[in-house]
């Protein structure tokens, strides 16, 4: 029987995504490993690779397919003597199988794509294995019926046979694994798109007017709908400041005219994350997420920093920021932010930490309120620095650099004085940006 080769789950919120490009085609001969297609999320476009071997039979996604549901079958791999026939006799099976029902062809995805735990075959008696694992089996000794197999529906693959011996036993019990695009334990399930008049209203609204309808992508649809719950599930609260940047300014200066031999170049932006990230140690209280039903205290600062992209952004994170140089941050976020714009980004390097960034300054905003990003406990909307009348310690009035923060604050995880308390440990950092190093 042809194993179906299933959409994969490459983030844990992933539901659906689009076959951007086939890496093969039929019939080709596959190992694993090999590169199968590309796959475009709402966030990036990644390869993804077999585990098993075979002769691709049929592709049942054309290329550029939209939505396409996360473990739904997307391709046949033939085994040992199938041929081409048998593939087209399996494909309506395949494509029109319900969820609910144990599918009749095996199947094979990505090894990142948890899968669900071994279903009794339809037969009653046939073991799932994929030939190379029956090959391995075979030379090590080992019984299949004692593996529990970790593929698509519980088929064992190379990886269950590499690790087992040879005086395995039949497991008394399979323990059922989670599927990847299921949502964790108290969370709350991905909410619809963002709420207001229908489609069909607002075409009769603007009827006779001359416009240009923009379809909307995987990523506008993830933002629009994040945003709207964050909004509507979360108790924002804002604190606002002003920093005083000239002891900043001129810090970075001294420091670019040094590292200038190796070819470093710090911004302001590069001193804003490593104020955070050691505010957050210095206030490891608000070093917190949302988790449904309790409070995650972190103890790394793992710092967001939103990256604009055409169509959307990014908020690559950066781990462990408070044990990195200002170096070394600057040169990861130059990396990280261009990968975002191409969408090359993995999601462990966008998907994670309790804080984030937003820094509008460049665009010549002053101030404005930043939306959380849940799970995150807080978020920094950084304005521009601008010259500004200040009243100085002794009285007298001078001209300083001025730029207005204001903290975006979940009250379910921070509360005002502990807010206030990170904002001023933050402002501290900047206004006395040698103390950063020491």
């Amino acid at each position: 029987m042809p194993v179906e080769i299933l959409m994969p789950a490459l983030s844990p919120t992933m539901e659906e995504g689009t076959l951007a490009k086939w890496l093969v085609k039929e019939g080709d001969t596959v190992s694993a490993g090999d590169l199968l297609a590309e796959i475009e999320t709402d966030k990036a476009t990644m390869e993804f690779e077999a585990v098993d071997e075979g002769v691709i039979g049929k592709l049942l996604v054309a290329e550029g397919t939209e939505g396409v549901k996360v473990n739904s079958p997307i391709a046949l791999l033939l085994e040992d003597g199938e041929s081409a026939s048998d593939a087209k006799a399996a494909a309506p099976k395949a494509e029109a199988a319900p969820k609910a029902e144990a599918p009749k062809a095996e199947a094979v995805t990505v090894a990142a794509t948890p899968a669900p735990a071994a279903p009794k075959a339809a037969d009653g008696g046939r073991v799932f294995a994929s030939p190379l694992a029956r090959r391995i089996a075979a030379d090590k000794g080992i019984d299949l019926a004692g593996l529990t197999g970790s593929g698509p529906h519980g088929r064992i693959v190379k990886a269950d046979v590499e690790g087992a011996s040879p005086q395995a036993k039949p497991a008394a019990a399979a323990t059922a694994m989670p599927a990847a695009s299921a949502p964790a334990a108290g969370k709350a399930p991905a909410p619809a798109m963002a709420s207001g008049p229908s489609t069909d209203t607002v075409l009769k609204m603007y009827e006779g007017r001359a416009y240009t309808e923009i379809k909307l992508d995987g990523m506008r649809k993830t933002i629009a709908a994040r945003l709207t719950e964050a909004k509507q599930t979360i108790p924002h609260f804002y604190l606002r400041r002003d920093i005083q940047l000239d002891a900043l300014m001129a810090f970075r200066g001294q420091l670019n005219a040094q590292l200038e031999g190796r070819g470093v170049k710090l911004s302001v932006n590069d001193f804003i994350i490593k104020a955070c990230a050691l505010a957050l140690q210095q206030v490891p209280a608000a070093n917190a997420v949302w988790a449904g039903d309790r409070v995650l205290q972190l103890k790394p600062s793992d710092v967001a920093v939103a990256v604009a992209i055409d169509g959307g952004l990014f908020t690559p994170v950066l781990k462990d920021a408070e044990a990195k140089s200002l170096s070394a941050l600057s040169a990861e976020m130059k990396d990280l932010a261009a990968r975002a714009k191409s969408k090359k980004l993995a999601p462990h390097e966008y998907q994670g930490g309790s804080f984030a960034i937003s820094n509008l300054g460049m665009f010549g905003i002053d101030n404005f309120d930043a939306v959380i990003n849940p799970p995150h406990g807080a978020i920094l909307a950084v304005g521009a620095g601008v010259k500004k009348p200040v009243v100085g310690k002794d009285g007298a009035l001078a001209v300083a650099t001025v730029m207005s923060v204001t903290l975006s604050v979940d009250h379910r995880v921070i509360d005002g004085a502990l807010g206030a308390e990170l904002l001023q440990a933050i402002k501290d950092n900047l206004e006395n940006p040698m103390a950063m190093l020491a």
